[in-house]
């Protein structure tokens, strides 16, 4: 008898790793797609549906013990449509049945989500996150959960939909949305940093208990209340623990997703290119800071090194784009690529490097790693390290570089954690931005080559025929962008059209504004959908304006149509921005220190950053540049921090759009136009002008 499709995997095939991770189990794993849901539609058979992605421990738990076993898959393939998705891949998904999870069991869900849904309706009835195959941890076995579910589908169709119905009604107004006038700026940031300030940990930064996450956008928001001691010093400490202890990889640079104690000790070790694009531009931004320490300064600067390192040699493809994460897991067992005995680190070492590196990596204390091996972390200073050996402190920093290359190459060596090859434009966008911003903080041409190969790279495989799309990939497994791909590419687009202006970045990002406007714009509220009605997302569409894993998408979308509409003079722009702001005023209202995004956007609504456009001669470039850094440096202004844009766009570039059009070159030195918001002053013939006109445009 000839296949159905559906009495076999069809994931062999499919553009995730992680979905092919699973194409050898004996489950009749299923893809998300018309041809599943309308089979289990016309067979009415529920549909059991799993989430992850393939830098989650548990999942590969759940999987080795489950899935790969032949008596559960089989009770599995009776029973039910069995649908593997990535939540990478369709994060609107994920976020719905996360949603419900909440609905449904008054917690928060995470990954493995499972998820057992009706077909007619494709609300779920039962849903949990991890199963273990047999009853442990006070969880009910698979099997059990299994026959137990399909039983009550079978018996209980009346509650199902009953459910399904309450469910759809809660889920339509889950997210707080509000038509009023958007709150003051002072008072939400002032509620928003008291009640960082309540929760906040004194003696390692970040939010007290565990798990301890690097909230990247919390962190930069902190940043930039200048005025506020009480924000830099609590930016400043979570950044310092982050960097010196177990957070950061002090071997191969970048950090890992998180650490599961309250003293950034152990992490969970995967490695995502989304929290390392958000932490560099944070840590640079210290790094160059004129109000930090010296030894904080130093502290920040590695770790911005590291990450930019890690970025070039761990993450970037040939083509110039980047791989989604790295996996916490190898051989079998989660953190053992960066675990360390002490015999193994003597017998890397030579005699006269061990003390030192002992001191430095905390390998003179007990094991931090259950007992029997160490993670490595910075916990002595060289210059103490210094004191102590009796040793000069050059010779301590040469020694400690050496000890941390030689263990490095060995660790090369390893058997490597499993990578995570996706890419995906909302994470490369958010790469993108913070190399184009590093490489202003840093005046490092590296990041900059970087920013501007990953932007090729996604101007030649998601953006097709003026459509973008979430992922680079063959044609059948497109999926259409989200309103984070749209916003965080248009923020990037912002962002490196400072280092070099090109004409088609321009075009670019208003393309990308119109369709952001388009497809995402909830008419009803001024807020923004998170899906498009092209994506077909279950149960609801979502609209939200808290921070997560990744910026909130409606924050930066705000943010940078506020950039946009200011640069080519268009209203629309900036009437969008506005309105939406008014639609997140009661999220702003009950919980601003979770909105750090729309927090920022809302600072830009009400005091516009100073945009500075050049119009000159090639030849002159480099002059004007060296003028704007002279400038932004007196007046106390890091090029890249957020406070200033500034465009040198070569005479003779062409038409431009809007506003643009109208600035050109009045005189053979070039001409600089200072604008905050719609006030400008008068256009600027001379680079040594700069200076006055910046500090005359910037607020107080």
């Amino acid at each position: 008898m000839a296949s159905t499709g559906f009495d076999r995997n069809r994931l062999r095939g499919a553009s995730s790793p992680y979905l092919r991770l699973h194409a050898g189990n004996p489950v009749h794993w299923q893809p998300w797609d018309e041809m599943a849901l309308v089979h289990a539609r016309g067979s009415d058979t529920p549909i059991l549906l799993s989430i992850g992605y393939s830098a989650c421990h548990w999942c590969h738990v759940m999987a080795h013990e489950c899935f790969e076993n032949p008596d559960i898959a089989a009770a599995m393939n009776r029973g039910f449509v069995n649908i593997k998705l990535d939540r990478e891949e369709r994060p609107d998904i994920d976020r719905v049945y996360q949603l419900a999870h909440q609905a449904l069991t008054g917690r928060g869900g995470g990954w493995p989500l499972t998820a057992f849904l009706d077909p007619q309706t494709l609300s779920p009835f039962y849903i949990g996150t991890y199963f273990p195959p047999t009853p442990r941890h006070g969880l009910p076995a698979f099997p059990e959960v299994l026959q137990r579910v399909r039983v009550y589908f079978d018996t209980h169709r009346d509650e199902v939909r009953e459910h399904a119905a309450a469910l759809h009604g809660w889920l339509q107004h889950a997210e707080a949305v509000g038509n009023g006038e958007a709150p003051d700026a002072d008072a939400a940031d002032a509620m928003a940093l008291q009640r960082i300030a309540a929760r906040f940990d004194p003696d390692f930064g970040g939010s007290r208990g565990a798990p301890k996450f690097p909230r990247a956008t919390e962190l930069e928001w902190l940043l930039d209340a200048r005025e506020e001691a009480d924000a830099a010093g609590m930016a400043n400490l979570a950044l310092a623990n982050m960097a010196s202890r177990g957070l950061q990889d002090h071997l191969g640079g970048g950090f890992f997703r998180y650490c599961v104690d309250a003293s950034w000790t152990i992490p969970h070790f995967e490695k995502m290119l989304y929290d390392n694009a958000q932490l560099l531009p944070v840590y640079a931004r210290v790094a160059v800071s004129a109000r930090a320490d010296a030894n904080l300064r130093s502290t920040c600067m590695t770790a911005a090194l590291g990450i930019t390192e890690w970025l070039a040699r761990d993450m970037a493809v040939p083509g110039g784009a980047f791989h989604a994460a790295i996996s916490a897991d190898s051989e079998g067992e989660e953190g053992r690529f960066y675990l360390w005995t002490r015999e193994q680190c003597r017998a890397a070492l030579p005699e006269g490097l061990l003390p030192l590196a002992e001191q430095a990596f905390g390998l003179d204390r007990p094991p931090n790693f259950e007992g029997k091996s160490w993670h490595l972390m910075r916990v002595t200073p060289l210059d103490s390290i210094a004191w102590q050996l009796g040793r000069p402190v050059d010779a301590v920093e040469s020694g400690y570089g050496k000890a941390r290359r030689m263990l490095f190459e060995l660790r090369e060596k390893r058997t490597r954690p499993l990578h995570d090859d996706k890419i995906l434009t909302a994470w490369n966008a958010l790469a993108i931005s913070s190399l184009a911003r590093s490489a202003r903080l840093l005046d490092d041409t590296g990041c900059a080559d970087m920013a501007r190969r990953a932007l090729a790279a996604l101007r030649e495989s998601a953006w097709i025929d003026g459509e973008l799309f979430a992922n680079a990939v063959a044609p059948a497994a497109r999926i259409p962008g989200f309103l984070d791909d749209h916003a965080f590419l248009l923020d990037a687009l912002l962002e490196t059209m400072q280092l070099a202006f090109d004409p088609r970045d321009l075009d670019w990002a208003i393309a990308l504004a119109d369709a952001l406007c388009g497809k995402f714009v909830d008419d009803e509220t001024g807020g923004f959908w998170f899906s498009a009605r092209a994506h077909a997302t279950p149960l609801a569409r979502g609209r939200s304006w808290t921070d997560d894993a990744t910026p909130n998408g409606g924050g930066i979308a705000i943010l940078a149509l506020l950039r946009l509409g200011h640069l080519v003079g268009d209203t629309r722009y900036l009437g969008i921005a506005e309105r939406a702001l008014h639609a997140a005023a009661a999220a702003l209202r009950q919980y601003p220190e979770a909105c750090c995004s729309v927090l920022r956007a809302l600072r830009e609504f009400r005091q516009p950053r100073t945009q500075i456009v050049v119009r000159c001669k090639a030849a002159q470039i480099a002059d004007w540049r060296s003028a704007l850094r002279a400038a932004m440096r007196d007046a106390g202004i890091a090029p890249g921090d957020g406070t200033v844009d500034a465009f040198v766009i070569p005479s003779g570039t062409g038409a431009l759009s809007g506003l643009l059009s109208a600035r050109e070159s009045r005189g053979d030195a070039g001409t600089a136009y200072v604008c905050a918001g719609l006030a400008c002053q008068a256009p600027i013939t001379s680079p040594d002008e700069l200076g006055n006109a910046l500090r005359a445009a910037m607020p107080g």
